[in-house]
């Protein structure tokens, strides 16, 4: 099947260049958002890769009540517009019901559909018929072959600016399995496909009401992935991670992005000369 691409902001997704999604999980200040978002321009522009910039607003689905879940939509919102005019970078961010979905669209080119909600029709039709391109994430406890039936739902309201994302697998209770198969089995859809090399390392609810993640085998999966075949590569990062309001343990420094971007380039590229032998 032709797999089909799509322009986002004016960054191709789809096309012959591997694109990168990354940004901090949740907009937990300007300050780190801005930093963050200053950090990926700079290192996306010497590395010439396409950038998205993504954090959430909201993050519905926090382990417990007392975590930190962002500033509230309006403040979220207005932070990642500010990016956008800034750094001239097309934003994704998470929508968690239909109610969010018009607001969240006045910023956002791409809308997000979060792994536990993969399955919520009124949802997946909302965000099809808000005409920004979707990004739906593949539910831990979700067969890839399933994940069709999401991209159906999103393309029946006639918008098929979709991708989907591979973020691993429950595996047991507290870890997450990436089975590589999932993301040759997704791209056979015709939709361009994300590997989020981030998320795919946490360890829900490990951290006693908050995730933990073992960010030390992002670069593996990384590499892995873009060796299986992607069209976009998604990682949260932040300053500091290990003082980051959400997700902190799963996500990536900033300085060590840059090295882990030139190893999957090289592989990407490798694969690509192989292919067109």
């Amino acid at each position: 099947m032709q797999k089909r691409s799509f322009d986002v902001g004016g960054v191709v997704v789809g096309g012959e260049k591997l694109v990168l999604i990354a940004g901090p999980c949740v907009v937990e200040s300007e300050h780190v958002c801005m930093r963050t978002a200053e950090h990926l321009a700079s290192v996306a522009e010497e590395l010439k890769i396409p950038l998205i910039f993504k954090a959430s607003y909201d993050k519905a689905n926090r382990t417990s009540i007392r975590s930190f879940r962002g500033l509230g939509m309006s403040e979220g919102l207005r932070i990642l517009r500010k990016v956008k005019e800034k750094f001239s970078l097309p934003i994704l961010t998470d929508v968690h019901c239909v109610t969010q979905v018009d607001e969240a669209s006045e910023v956002a080119d791409v809308l997000q559909v979060p792994a536990f909600l993969c399955r919520q029709t009124d949802l997946l039709i909302k965000v099809g018929k808000s005409g920004r391109a979707v990004n739906i994430k593949k539910g831990q406890f979700m067969s890839p072959e399933d994940m069709l039936f999401a991209i159906e739902k999103v393309t029946s309201t006639g918008n098929h600016s979709v991708m989907v994302t591979e973020r691993g697998t429950t595996f047991g209770y507290r870890d997450l399995v990436v089975d590589m198969r999932s993301l040759v089995i997704m791209r056979s859809f015709g939709y361009p496909v994300v590997f989020d090399a981030t998320h795919s390392v946490q360890q829900p609810g490990a951290s006693g009401g908050s995730s933990g993640g073992r960010r030390e085998f992002v670069p593996y999966l990384a590499r892995a992935a873009v060796a299986v075949g992607i069209d976009a590569l998604f990682m949260e990062v932040h300053p500091s991670p290990d003082e980051a309001l959400s997700d902190g343990p799963n996500m990536l420094p900033l300085h060590e992005l840059k090295p882990l971007l030139e190893s999957v380039l090289l592989i990407h590229d490798a694969l690509r000369s192989y292919a067109g032998r």
